[in-house]
């Protein structure tokens, strides 16, 4: 996947960045994951989009932060990643990042 994720394949991206999440074949380093999901994530890749949202939600291998998993749930929400609206929702309801707003979670539960 090395090769080929520094050629700017995202998918490659993606999944280096899942090998490093989950320390199969390499070190285990969130931060390094953190990298390689970004990389694919700015090239639209959404599966990128979501794990690093949930990077941001979680605080792993990047500084925590509500509003930025925010902007990354939403990008895979938009191409219709079900755990991504899902997370979108809990975060409306939740009031995680911007204000609590049962309507829209009820909207993003319904996705």
């Amino acid at each position: 996947y090395r090769k080929a994720a520094d050629q700017e394949h995202a998918g490659a991206q993606c999944k280096l960045g899942l090998l490093y999440y989950q320390g199969q074949g390499v070190s285990q380093s969130s931060k390094k994951a953190a990298v390689w999901f970004r990389k694919a994530a700015d090239q639209g890749h959404a599966g990128a989009q979501f794990n690093l949202g949930a990077m941001y939600d979680q605080g792993q291998g990047v500084p925590q932060s509500y509003k930025e998993a925010l902007v990354w749930y939403r990008k895979a929400a938009d191409q219709g990643v079900a755990e991504a609206q899902c997370n979108l929702g809990f975060m409306y309801k939740q009031g995680q990042g911007l204000p609590q707003n049962f309507k829209k979670a009820l909207v993003w539960y319904r996705k």
